[in-house]
């Protein structure tokens, strides 16, 4: 991972949805670097989506995470959702390459 990066933000969200959004990279970075239980993992998602409603946004999103973090939102959500249980660590991401 690289460090002192800046989370995709859009400056219009207020306070609430910055913290919303956060949360989801922040998530998405614990299931890289250690582990997330998926219940935790979509609580945090559906948050996120309660902010950023558009698929192309979510994406747009994702990408621009994965660009200066190189973790994938796109695949722990595949992973999340594969497993519905459980907890989601760092091999079951690369496992999914």
């Amino acid at each position: 991972m690289k460090e002192n990066f800046t989370y995709p933000m859009n400056p219009d969200w207020t306070t609430d949805e910055l913290i919303k959004v956060m949360g989801i990279w922040q998530a998405v970075e614990k299931a890289y670097e250690s582990k997330i239980d998926v219940d935790e993992f979509f609580d945090t998602y559906k948050e996120f989506k309660s902010v950023v409603k558009s698929i192309g946004e979510e994406r747009q999103l994702g990408r621009d995470f994965e660009d200066v973090s190189g973790y994938s939102l796109y695949r722990v959500v595949t992973v999340a959702k594969k497993k519905q249980t459980g907890i989601i660590k760092r091999k079951d991401l690369d496992n999914g390459k």
